[in-house]
């Protein structure tokens, strides 16, 4: 009998053969040789360097974004605020005087004793920048009216103490002031005043 059920007209014989040839396997082709090199070919080469290349342009961009983001100090400059200030001779500065400082943002005080004071420009009530009032001998603050005398000592409220003081150094004759350190202070006291 055939798949289809129908009887088949061939002999026994011929049908052993059939089923013979039917077992009988035909030789595979013979493999094909590949002669590159296993895992150098182009496509993974070209593969590794396009990751390699996207890894590196991450990298700058990440470095650029930091560095824009990143706060920048400027560089100090002998005259700005911040930094060690040369102020002059000593024998620039009379006794009994206030020479103002605009870029480093302070008042030099000359005593009558010949001490210095470096004073802050600003009112210890609101931070308002304090003029010095030569005609009266004050700092008047302009916002609320508090006063200061040469030592920056409070004369009148609402200021509720003394002006802040910057370190004074006296080298060779030369006055610097550091700027960047402030010092704050209740009230007057002699031994703050620098003397050369």
């Amino acid at each position: 009998m055939t798949e289809n059920g129908k009887r088949s007209f061939m002999s026994k014989k011929s049908q052993k053969r059939t089923r013979a040839v039917d077992h009988v396997q035909e030789p595979e082709p013979p493999a094909r040789r590949d002669l590159r090199p296993r895992g150098r070919s182009r496509r993974s080469f070209l593969r590794k360097l396009w990751v390699g290349l996207g890894i590196l342009a991450g990298a700058e961009f990440v470095g650029v974004v930091f560095a824009f983001l990143r706060p920048r100090k400027p560089p100090v400059r002998k005259t700005d605020f911040g930094g060690v200030i040369e102020a002059g001779p000593i024998d620039d500065f009379e006794p009994d005087s206030v020479t103002a400082f605009i870029r480093g943002q302070f008042y030099l005080s000359r005593l009558k004793d010949g001490g210095f004071l470096a004073l802050s420009r600003k009112c210890t009530h609101l931070g308002c920048t304090v003029p010095w009032d030569s005609e009266g001998n004050i700092f008047l603050c302009p916002c609320h009216s508090s006063a200061f005398d040469r030592t920056g000592e409070v004369i009148s409220p609402p200021a509720p103490r003394a002006l802040d003081l910057h370190p004074v150094d006296i080298e060779n004759g030369i006055v610097r002031v550091d700027t960047g350190k402030k010092i704050k202070r209740k009230s007057f006291k002699i031994s703050q005043v620098v003397r050369p």
